[in-house]
């Protein structure tokens, strides 16, 4: 630790890090408004809010890593000012006082080394080690986390690991100079429900190995009550509340957190589309779907023939009109590939009838029988704002299905289908003034996947598969999207085939449960019956890792 921060010499009761009226200002526009908390030695505390609630910036300003920003306030570790350190100072702050692991492991780590070397990389500059020791403590350090095969992983590029595994390299690489404060912005957005309750577990152990601090930013209030001592409240920059979890969830005084600990997912579908009364031909049915991808074989046996990855096998399953069937389980189960399968979009194996009609294989791919049936399936992705076309307004973004499969209908009557579907979905041009020739990045995420629910419906499909549809969205605005999603289908007798590792949309969302494994399913069943008594092992364990 810097020479200054050494010098201050804490009281027994002192807090560990004391932050007090913090305020962070853009181009003169404050975003953080005034916030004052305290971390105490071995404290787990949470910074819970919805997205632009300023929990992020707040935690990345105690490190002075927010770029053009005016910071004010104190951040007083051990007594000494963090904001106002020289920056030779601080840079000796980072990592070893006070460390952080980012949200996105892909996108934090350096694709271009392997990640043995680049948690190598920081025990050489933070403590001095050579090349060999670094590498040896390198491997120790991954081994600690939890990595199978830690030699072999650590010579491993970030994109040959599984998304836990990038996970715990980035845990590696912020405890290699076994910092007193972790900041742990979004640890487990990015994973599978067990991985999730894997890495807390893992911070827990560690935090408690150590004896560091620890602060949790997150939207996720599962995650706080389960592993957070301390939560504070932020809205829009401000701080409405703080105290112990225990309390705050049981009498929450503000609200706001009153309001983040409503909601929750809510089930509001048709019950008696479940019982079956009147028997329909399915929106969606398989047998023995089998779906594989092509691989190279090693040595000379690859110059003449390819092997093959299985990655759904046996699969059989019936999606009935108005019901939505839930497809569970972790990475890798092979939940997106049944997905592109029933998109019409890979080449499988066995039955698959979307409305009653099978896709022609990959020779006839193009044909207008493969066009008519792509209008009666359509799909809502994960990620509204990737799967919107920045260049593309929301009238083109709409109207585009229009244009392709029905193209005799006139400009104005384009427009008008366009509006009215928008309308259905509670985006009107009374609320947007010139809504169509916006542009995707003008609205907030939530209103962003409206537009991605309007521009599947404005062909009115039978069937609609949803990939995640709510992930990328905080718990209200969650709420708000599946209210929505309900609603539509009761109103239009939607079947929806509903990807997810989330067992709260499960719960609230679907009629059917569908459970995969390793490409193969272990377990279907009624949708509350399945998680109230699941049966098959692995079905446990995800329900389990949710509670």
């Amino acid at each position: 630790m810097s020479d200054m921060l050494n010098q201050a010499v804490p009281t027994a009761a002192a807090p560990l890090l004391a932050v007090r009226d913090l305020r962070v200002a853009f181009g003169g526009k404050e975003v953080v408004h005034g916030v004052s908390f305290d971390l105490h030695a071995g404290e787990k505390l949470a910074l819970v809010g919805e997205s632009g609630s300023g929990k992020t910036v707040t935690a990345l300003s105690l490190l002075r890593l927010v770029g053009e920003a005016k910071i004010s306030g104190q951040a007083l570790l051990d007594g000494c000012d963090l904001l106002t350190l020289p920056e030779r100072q601080m840079r000796a702050v980072r990592g070893d006082d006070i460390a952080m692991i980012f949200q996105e492991p892909m996108t934090a780590l350096n694709p271009l080394m392997s990640v043995g070397a680049q948690v190598a990389e920081v025990l050489q500059l933070k403590q001095a080690l050579s090349k060999m020791q670094a590498w040896a403590q390198a491997v120790e350090l991954l081994a600690a986390t939890g990595i199978p095969e830690p030699a072999r992983r650590a010579q491993a590029y970030p994109h040959q690991l599984s998304g836990g595994q990038r996970q715990r390299a980035m845990i590696a690489m912020a405890l290699a100079s076994q910092p007193r404060v972790l900041l742990a912005d979004e640890p487990t957005t990015a994973l599978d429900v067990t991985l999730r309750v894997q890495i807390l577990e893992l911070l827990g152990k560690l935090q408690r190995q150590t004896g560091m601090a620890m602060v949790l930013i997150t939207h996720d209030l599962h995650l706080v009550r389960r592993f957070a001592d301390r939560a504070v409240v932020m809205e829009h920059g401000h701080l409405v509340e703080q105290g112990a979890v225990a309390e705050l969830f049981a009498a929450p005084a503000h609200p706001y957190t009153r309001k983040l600990l409503s909601s929750q997912p809510r089930r509001e579908v048709d019950e008696g589309a479940d019982a079956g009364a009147t028997p329909q031909a399915p929106a969606l049915h398989t047998q023995d779907l089998r779906v594989a991808y092509a691989t190279p074989l090693p040595g000379i046996q690859g110059w003449f023939r390819r092997g093959e990855f299985v990655a759904v096998q046996g699969a059989s399953l019936a999606l009935q009109p108005g019901q939505t069937l839930g497809v569970v389980g972790e990475s890798g189960s092979g939940k997106s590939t049944l997905a592109q399968a029933v998109l019409g979009l890979l080449p499988f194996q066995g039955a698959l009838d979307v409305t009653g009609q099978q896709w022609l294989q990959p020779a006839t791919r193009n044909s207008a029988h493969n066009q008519a049936l792509r209008r009666q399936v359509q799909v809502v992705f994960q990620d509204p704002f990737s799967s919107l076309s920045p260049r593309m307004t929301v009238g083109e973004i709409v109207g585009e299905g229009l244009r392709v499969h029905a193209p005799a209908l006139k400009p104005e009557q384009v427009r008008q289908q366009v509006l009215a579907m928008l309308a259905e979905v509670g985006m009107g041009e009374a609320q947007f003034p010139g809504l169509l020739e916006r542009y995707p990045h003008e609205f907030s995420g939530g209103q962003r996947q409206r537009i991605a629910v309007a521009r599947a419906l404005v062909l009115e499909p039978q069937l609609l598969v949803l990939d995640e549809p709510t992930s990328a969205l905080d718990v209200t605005i969650q709420q708000q999207v599946l209210a929505l999603l309900q609603r539509l289908q009761r109103e239009r007798g939607l079947a929806y085939l509903l990807i997810t590792h989330d067992m709260d949309v499960i719960r609230a969302m679907a009629h059917q449960v569908l459970v995969l494994k390793d490409g193969a399913i272990v377990e279907q069943g009624p949708a509350l019956q399945l998680l109230t008594s699941p049966q098959h092992p692995y079905t446990q364990k995800l329900v389990a890792a949710t509670q």
